[in-house]
């Protein structure tokens, strides 16, 4: 980690541009616009909707920095504007022309103007292990992109660990845990990289490798991954990895273009000087590769301007889908808090659905009585992987290659145990689901295996059917949680999450007036309604609710499309199942205070009606095709 940070703006300039002085605010700007230019065009790796990004970037920054409480939260709220409109960005843009343009398949050519890395493994001719980190950063995945974009400013001083973390939404031991794991997925991308170039050596690899169509993605890096974790032929014992960090380091920002400092400033301007500042040493020889044609989008954008202009100092590209979470005190331009709706809003709860135990996994998800109509066919989708997606899991055949393909980044068992249950890329987070599992041992191995540095709290204690406590009774227990020193998931209510007076009512308000800490909020939601625009609806202003009454992150983990009329269970048909988890997952990517959520669940009970993503084998549903594609 660099050990010194760039300053960012000062407090007093902030403060003047928020409270309304012009040159202030245009000083401001000046200042933002190479972090805000970097961070964008590793976030979309290159594209030409860069310049588009940073200057709806900067409006939005002129339109909400009245907003902004804490002047000194600038940099952060900055960043995470930035993220968000990169990703708004990344997800208009349709799925083939998000992928970069990818070399023949054995060749060492790279397409000159694909994006950021293929820029600079043509031109700047990197030693042969910066050369592969470049192309290593197109197999990661999605998230973690943009996790080595914020790190890599970190790297260069421009940001600090806790600016980092609030972009993130998280804390500073969780951002530590995420750029550890973003860390490793790197090396593992490196290694493929580096047995790719020399496939011909190994018969097996060129086996695996059939049906890959070259593109670079996350699923084909787990499934090369399994083959080189032992084969000494692509990977020769005994070779060195140069640590990340000393490959990275003393790698200059990317300059601003002029065009686009005078679209977003304006021709008259009086801040070249500052801009300029940033943008002096930039060289000229990336040009001819690097302009594409755009029009103007907007009145302040000059008829006829260039694009992007790479310069031949970047190294590391990112992508255009971007962390959601905001910290919660970062006040974000535009937002409108939401109102509050009542209980009967509320869909049904989960009062009888059949989850797995700590001590005994369960086989088979909530079964129904009418037969399922068929197998699905075994698929291999666009699989999107996202820190936030996530799922409920419990043992059934082919468990492990079923939760290594969903794409899922986390899962949990309703344990603090595994039970068995693993895949190289999803990190495990512990649940002490009840008063049971307070115990020293369970404490020890929630600590030990979290994946996060946090642990989910009780399960539907409001339900006789799961812990069934009384908030009493939790705030009893609660210390104990604590004196683990992870961050706490408050317990996970089957329904009423925003009655005034309900059961997470009371509790936070017992702990509020005990002290005692709770990190963020988990939900379960469980919609009867089964057309897809209303389900959506209803959810949504459930969890608007929620964050509206307690102003904390929250975290989704149980939620599906599941009627609890008559004591029964019906479900939708698969299609409509699989159409509301793509309408919902659209919508909690749009609520940055959603830090995860997950499905319920990973398996689906074999023959029967589920809203599992698997079936035993495993064998993908429609519901898990939804899954893969879902970010």
């Amino acid at each position: 980690m660099s050990t010194t940070v760039r300053p960012g703006p000062a407090r007093e300039l902030v403060a003047a541009a928020r409270d309304g002085d012009p040159h202030a605010l245009d000083a401001l700007l000046s200042a933002s616009m190479p972090l805000v230019y970097n961070l964008a065009g590793r976030a979309l790796r290159g594209h030409a909707d860069v310049d588009d990004v940073v200057q709806e970037t900067m409006l939005r920054v002129m339109r909400g920095i009245g907003q902004l409480e804490r002047p000194e939260s600038y940099r952060s709220w900055l960043v995470a504007i930035t993220l968000r409109q990169a990703r708004d960005q990344g997800s208009k843009r349709s799925t083939s022309d998000a992928r970069t343009a990818v070399r023949d398949q054995w060749n060492e050519h790279a397409d000159a103007g694909s994006d950021f890395a293929g820029l600079t493994i043509l031109q700047l001719g990197l030693d042969d292990q910066r050369r592969t980190v470049a192309e290593a950063t197109r197999w990661l995945d999605p998230e973690d992109r943009e996790l080595l974009s914020l790190w890599w400013l970190e790297e260069s001083g421009n940001l600090d660990r806790s600016e980092l973390a609030r972009a993130l939404g998280v804390s500073g031991p969780h951002a530590a845990v995420r750029v550890h794991r973003m860390k490793r997925q790197i090396d593992t991308s490196r290694n493929v990289v580096e047995a790719l170039r020399g496939i011909e050596r190994c018969e097996t690899l060129r086996s695996v490798a059939e049906g890959w169509d070259g593109t670079p993605n996350p699923l084909w890096r787990k499934r090369f991954d399994r083959h080189l974790r032992g084969c000494d032929v692509c990977v020769p014992k005994g070779r060195v990895l140069i640590p990340l960090d000393r490959l990275m380091r003393g790698l200059p920002l990317v300059p601003v273009p002029q065009v686009l400092r005078m679209a977003v400033a304006g021709p008259g301007s009086g801040s070249a000087s500052a801009v300029g500042a940033h943008a002096s040493g930039a060289g000229h020889a990336a040009r001819a590769a690097g302009h594409r044609a755009r029009r103007p989008r907007v009145r302040l954008r000059h008829a006829g301007s260039k694009s992007l202009v790479t310069a031949p100092h970047v190294v590391i590209a990112s992508t255009g889908v971007a962390v959601a979470a905001v910290a919660a005190y970062v006040v974000m331009p535009g937002g409108h808090p939401a109102t509050p709706v009542a209980d009967t809003a509320r869909p049904h709860p989960a009062t009888s659905l059949v989850r797995p135990t700590p001590t005994h996994p369960a086989t088979s998800a909530a079964p129904s009585p009418s037969p399922h109509t068929k197998a699905a066919a075994v698929v291999t989708p666009a699989v999107q992987t996202s820190s936030r997606k996530g799922v409920g899991a419990w043992t059934f055949s082919g468990q492990d290659q079923a939760l290594a393909e969903s794409g899922a980044s986390w899962f949990y068992t309703w344990s603090t145990s595994t039970e068995g249950i693993s895949a190289p890329d999803a990190g495990f987070v512990p649940m002490i689901s009840g008063p049971a599992s307070i115990t020293s041992s369970a404490l020890a191995q929630a600590k030990q295996d979290t994946s996060c540095g946090c642990v989910l709290g009780f399960n539907e204690p409001d339900n006789s059917g799961q812990s069934n406590m009384t908030p009493a009774q939790a705030l009893t227990l609660w210390p104990q949680l604590m004196n683990t020193g992870l961050e706490l998931g408050s317990p996970a209510v089957a329904s009423g999450g925003a009655t005034p007076g309900g059961w997470l009512d009371q509790f936070m308000t017992g702990a509020k007036n005990n002290g005692y800490r709770v990190n963020f909020i988990t939900l379960h939601w469980y919609g009867s309604d089964f057309n897809t625009t209303d389900a959506v609806s209803q959810l949504q202003s459930y969890i608007e609710a929620v964050h509206t009454r307690y102003n904390l992150p929250i975290w989704l983990t149980e939620f599906a499309l599941i009627s609890f009329a008559n004591g029964g269970q019906q479900f939708p048909s698969e299609a409509g199942q699989a159409a509301f988890l793509t309408a919902a997952t659209k919508m909690l990517d749009n609520l940055p205070y959603v830090q995860r959520y997950a499905w319920f669940a990973l398996p689906a009970t074999s023959g029967l009606p589920s809203t599992g993503l698997f079936q035993p084998g495993p064998v993908i549903t429609p519901v898990g095709t939804a899954f893969e594609a879902a970010q």
